[in-house]
């Protein structure tokens, strides 16, 4: 398992492809999305990395939190959620992960809130059929009917469908495309609806019913860190050294000026 990333909602737009299909997606934006804190399995009992998007303002931080991202040299953020992740895929503290964490044609899946339409009766919240038209009903042709039973057991059971506040819970989509992404920007496009409102919190990651596809970076995309992880060392540019010049077998080969003048 990769770690996600916390993104927030832009909106909606459509892509054209080549051939003019127009295709719908929801604009995802990535402000800073870095990793705060490492959870191991010797230390907390599972593996995760906590990840921390957006800015917050130093005076509405609380002291210890204040502390938790000065620990990880990170500006204070305003959302912080932790993601499950493989022991091998641990990201370094500090890390900010890209938009090119995620491939285009992969599939997603997009955790958060959904938009609250306030107190909504039986027929709008839970698509109930309302009473009848006629025949003894009077005014009431859109409540929802009895709700409890007989003298046994005589109560109304818990989690009963009724009028109440529709909306405001966190929900998830899943198996959603990702058209395209702009790593500049820090942009990911995924095909369709996302839930939340415009300005909401969107916690993505890799979907959990389709297979990764080949070529994911593994344990992801990110710039920086402040341990230097053993991924991004490796796709470091190796350097070479002053006066280093390449031989024909790609070896590079240190020649000092007093061994130029013996080669003449």
């Amino acid at each position: 398992m990769r770690s996600g990333v916390i993104a927030r909602k832009v909106g909606m737009t459509r892509i054209f492809t080549d051939a003019g299909e127009h295709i719908p997606v929801t604009v995802l934006q990535l402000n800073k999305c870095q990793v705060l804190a490492q959870r191991t399995e010797e230390k907390n009992g599972y593996t995760a990395v906590q990840v921390g998007s957006g800015m917050a303002r130093v005076k509405n931080v609380s002291r210890a939190e204040r502390g938790h991202f000065a620990r990880a040299k990170v500006e204070p953020k305003s959302r912080v959620a932790e993601f499950r992740v493989s022991p091998e895929n641990l990201i370094d503290i500090g890390a900010e992960i890209t938009a090119d964490h995620f491939l285009e044609g992969q599939f997603v899946d997009a955790c958060g809130t959904s938009v609250g339409k306030g107190f909504a009766g039986a027929m709008k919240r839970h698509g109930f059929s309302g009473l009848r038209a006629s025949h003894g009903v009077s005014i009431s042709h859109r409540s929802h009917g009895a709700t409890g039973q007989c003298q046994d057991p005589g109560k109304v059971f818990k989690g009963k469908k009724m009028a109440g506040q529709m909306g405001n819970k966190q929900c998830t989509t899943l198996n959603l495309r990702v058209v395209r992404t702009d790593v500049e920007r820090g942009l990911i496009m995924v095909r369709g609806a996302v839930p939340g409102a415009k300005g909401g919190w969107i916690l993505l990651r890799d979907a959990v019913k389709k297979a990764l596809p080949e070529g994911v970076p593994v344990p992801g995309a990110f710039r920086g860190g402040n341990g230097g992880s053993k991924a991004a060392a490796d796709d470091a540019p190796v350097e070479e050294a002053p006066g280093a010049e390449t031989q024909d077998d790609g070896t590079a080969e240190n020649v000092t000026d007093q061994d130029k003048g013996q080669d003449k």
